[in-house]
């Protein structure tokens, strides 16, 4: 029966370490220093009373204002149950604020509050240290570099425009 099965040769195994010719290699090595650099921002965060994903939240409510909860669910990544915890938890913490949308009864905007942009400032004074420590084993204009190809990759439609 073996000699019915077709004989293939054994294929790279990703691995997420340096020479790994896996097609997976490049999403893994991305997911590692993704880790890495949410440990880090998250080290930041920490004293003043956020996580990541409450950050994740401000940061599109500073940038686009007033958002429906489905609009930041789909920018942060998290699904509906998720992004209501999170809008709870910035809620009780002041930080941000329901409102209603005009024309649709249904619908909540969140907004964040002036407590809230205190504490985006607050954590981008915090977060400065750790960012220098996120990159310090790279060379001189390797940071830009870093930055440069990862927005060209995570933006391929803007690319050119």
């Amino acid at each position: 029966m073996a000699a019915d099965v077709p004989h293939h040769t054994a294929a790279s195994r990703a691995t997420d370490r340096p020479g790994d010719p896996s097609p997976f290699a490049l999403g893994l090595l991305l997911r590692r220093a993704h880790w890495h650099a949410a440990s880090v921002m998250g080290e930041a965060l920490q004293p003043i009373g956020i996580e990541l994903r409450h950050f994740a939240v401000l940061i599109e409510l500073v940038n686009h204002g007033p958002t429906v909860q489905r609009d930041l669910a789909a920018a942060t990544g998290s699904d509906k149950a998720g992004i209501m915890r999170i809008v709870d938890d910035l809620e009780r913490k002041g930080l941000a604020v329901r409102k209603a949308v005009p024309g649709d009864r249904r619908a909540r905007a969140v907004e964040i509050t002036p407590r809230g942009l205190e504490l985006f400032d607050a954590a981008h004074a915090a977060a400065e240290p750790l960012a220098e420590r996120l990159v310090a084993g790279l060379g001189r204009g390797e940071p830009e570099q870093l930055t440069d190809l990862l927005i060209r990759l995570a933006h391929p439609a803007d690319d050119g425009a």
